[in-house]
């Protein structure tokens, strides 16, 4: 069964972020929309590089009403370290989440039992706590935050424009499509 649409299940976590230790639950999900980004492990290869993108990124979401929580299966003491060793970790001023508990991880089916990482899922939340967008890939292949960010304002843009979708590639502020039986095979 796929997760779109269905609601964030009730967690909580404890997180670095800007120098503290926070817990975060599903609670601070609601009333905003929310990306999770879920990596397999701190200290690894390719994972600062899609943290320090998505730190590049930050100001974009935050201008999209967007909170970012970086989740990997270490703990926030973890992060706290890995935040103040790696200058591209550094760069996050939003919460890296940790969950050595696995409770995210498999409720978000990003979970690998034989290893106890997490494989690379984007998730973005709407402001309900309902999850509008995933993607989950190979742990090889590290993502582009700005195909995130596109998503994140397509999903705005359709919840906020009830009978209109968003076309292949569509970048905010272009034409959209509103589904009509005059379009089938027109387009």
């Amino acid at each position: 069964m796929s997760l779109i649409n269905t609601e964030v299940k009730p967690f909580t976590a404890q997180a670095y972020k800007n120098g503290q230790f926070v817990t975060v639950t599903d609670a601070d999900l609601k009333g905003k929309w929310s990306v999770l980004i879920f990596m397999p492990a701190a200290f690894t290869f390719n994972c600062p590089t899609e943290i320090e993108d998505a730190a590049d990124h930050y100001g974009e979401f935050q201008k999209a009403g967007a909170e970012v929580y970086i989740v990997t299966t270490d703990t926030h003491f973890s992060h706290k370290v890995w935040h103040e060793t790696s200058p591209a970790v550094g760069k996050a001023q939003f919460a890296l989440v940790g969950d050595p508990t696995h409770q995210l991880t498999r409720a978000f089916d990003v979970h690998i039992d034989e290893e106890g990482l997490a494989l690379r899922g984007t998730f973005i939340i709407n402001p309900e706590g309902v999850i509008k967008t995933l993607e989950i890939h190979d742990n090889a292949i590290a993502r582009d935050v700005t195909e995130t960010v596109r998503k994140l304002k397509a999903a705005q843009y359709v919840a906020n424009h009830t009978g209109e979708v968003c076309p292949a590639k569509w970048k905010e502020g272009e034409k959209t499509i509103t589904p009509s039986l005059d379009l089938v095979g027109k387009i």
